[in-house]
């Protein structure tokens, strides 16, 4: 009788496991767009790699920030990796994102290239300055033409958006390009002149990936395993840069003896860092404090952000 009891007790277990799976795992896999950004490659070499169970999750590549945004709010993905400004941009539109995840932080890596010789930031004024109509290429120029003691009405904004920046610069559209790596790199080989980067506004420019708490919380396997696939990748650059250079190097558009040199303005947190980077009230909730008070002088946002659900850490690996 014991033995039936014991049988009975395993057959409903057996039964509702698929069901108890099925809370966390989605049939779909989770799905998170992201753009041509050095600190996103991880991500990308994991996919190529094999390192992601490609039933689980899929990263669809973008042309620019702005697309991957456009196509979360379209629905047709789950995630997106953005700058932290962005993700507070689309939190003032009602989208309720969460930082999942720290790629990188900007040192550098963003950058204001130009085409004449200048000795001073001011000389920028009545010229043509590209740039982005994302959040970041809007915080870059704020920042840009505060150091240079100019109004936007001293220059000429001209929009071009990051798939567009190689041939509208060749195309002699605008004198000054706000950009990032790789192209920044590329530009100054070109005889491009480094003027201002994110070296000068330190601890405000962060990648990162967000997704809505809702989703996160379906997709919890699917979110831990993204990120610890993009800590193996990170891993393999420290252990063997020159090999995992020349697996990034066609992806990004860049010989492999130059994929190492566009990571020099970025810095890439470990999973520790992660973890402190998102812990409420530091480094990422600090940064997002200040960047909304900035964004709501640059009328970016309406109001500050409440930064209530901004950051967890509950989808980074467990250190061992």
């Amino acid at each position: 009788m014991r033995f039936i009891k014991n049988l009975r007790s395993l057959f409903i277990i057996i039964s509702i496991a698929p069901l108890l799976v099925g809370c966390d795992r989605s049939i779909e896999p989770l799905r998170i767009a992201a753009h041509k950004w050095p600190g996103y490659e991880f991500m990308f070499l994991a996919q190529r790699e094999g390192w992601l169970d490609k039933d689980d999750i899929y990263i669809e590549e973008t042309p620019s920030a702005s697309a991957s945004l456009r196509a979360l709010i379209e629905g047709k993905v789950d995630g997106v990796a953005l700058t932290l400004d962005e993700v507070l941009r689309a939190r003032a539109d009602g989208i309720p994102l969460q930082v999942v995840l720290v790629f990188d932080e900007s040192a550098g890596a963003d950058a204001l290239i130009t085409k004449k010789k200048m000795t001073t930031l001011a000389e920028l004024k009545g010229l043509r300055i590209g740039v982005e109509k994302t959040t970041v290429g809007a915080l870059m120029l704020h920042k840009v033409l505060a150091a240079a003691k100019l109004s936007e009405n001293s220059v000429t904004l001209v929009n071009s958006t990051i798939d567009n920046h190689l041939q509208d610069w060749q195309r002699d559209k605008f004198d000054a390009l706000i950009t990032y790596e790789p192209l920044a790199s590329q530009l100054e080989e070109q005889g491009g002149r480094r003027m201002f980067d994110s070296r000068d506004i330190a601890d405000l420019i962060f990648d990162v990936l967000a997704v809505r708490p809702e989703v996160a919380r379906k997709h919890t396997y699917a979110l831990r395993d993204l990120a610890r696939a993009h800590f193996r990748a990170l891993q393999h650059m420290r252990s063997s840069p020159h090999d995992t250079a020349y697996r990034m190097a066609h992806h990004l558009g860049l010989e492999g003896d130059k994929v190492l040199g566009v990571f020099r303005g970025l810095e890439l947190p470990n999973v520790a860092s992660n973890r402190r980077y998102l812990s409420d009230g530091d480094k990422v909730s600090l940064a997002a404090r200040e960047l909304s008070a900035i964004m709501v002088k640059m009328k970016a946002i309406p109001k500050p952000d409440t930064l209530t659900e901004l950051v967890t850490t509950r989808y980074l690996p467990v250190e061992k």
